[in-house]
């Protein structure tokens, strides 16, 4: 993947709402140790790189001076009404200096246990914990399914593959994903069918109601 640049602007505004108003996004680029920056961006140029980016690859900021920042997109918050972003918090990203960050989980391949034996495909992670050093990024992390051969078979983060130069951080015994039996018939059958002692009257029987309307019908 190429490297994704935009390009930013420094005390260029007066402050956040003067920005917004040119449509632009105020940023805060930070981290320790590292001198606290105040940035603006056109606001599609942001999105796009974002779209590309997402949170785990590195963004670069190119200011006026075409000085560059590598980054990471921290968090972004939202306006509550119209869902547009009002603010962007960037993490600096010092060459040398690990990083962690969060990746995204890639799966492929096709699940034996799904195929063959009609399973239902179970993922019970997006993404994990990550450790290394810039420059070894990963944009995703794949899981290759086809281990799960059967209902019994399951993959943990103990089973991911890193790239060379990453470490995952998260616990080695975290399911990622299993492949569950497909429902027998017969068990959608029976919680389609009625509670027992509530079947349907009789043709011809009287209902509850109608019954004490004949009585008192006959009383008079």
């Amino acid at each position: 993947m190429d490297a994704i640049k935009v390009e930013v602007a420094q005390g260029k505004y007066d402050s956040s709402k003067a920005a917004r108003l040119e449509g632009q996004i105020p940023m805060i680029y930070y981290a320790k140790g590292v001198e606290s920056k105040q940035f603006t961006v056109e606001y599609q140029a942001f999105r796009k790189a974002y779209k590309k980016a997402g949170k785990s690859t590195i963004i670069y900021l190119v200011d006026e001076k075409k000085e560059e920042y590598p980054v990471l997109v921290h968090e972004i918050q939202y306006h509550p009404i119209t869902d547009d972003i009002i603010h962007v918090d960037l993490m600096a990203i010092r060459k040398g200096q690990k990083i962690s960050a969060k990746v995204p989980l890639v799966f492929v391949g096709v699940s034996p246990a799904v195929r063959e034996l009609a399973g239902i495909l179970v993922t019970n992670r997006d993404n994990v914990s990550i450790e290394c050093q810039p420059t070894d990024l990963p944009h995703e992390i794949e899981v290759d399914i086809t281990k799960l051969v059967d209902f019994h078979t399951s993959i943990t983060i103990g089973d991911l593959i890193a790239p060379k130069g990453v470490t995952i951080t998260d616990a080695k015994n975290i399911s990622v994903a299993i492949v569950s039996a497909p429902r027998k018939e017969e068990e959608v059958a029976k919680t389609a069918a009625p509670v027992e002692g509530a079947a349907a009257p009789v043709a011809g029987e009287a209902k509850p109601a109608e019954a004490a309307s004949d009585k008192k019908a006959d009383k008079k």
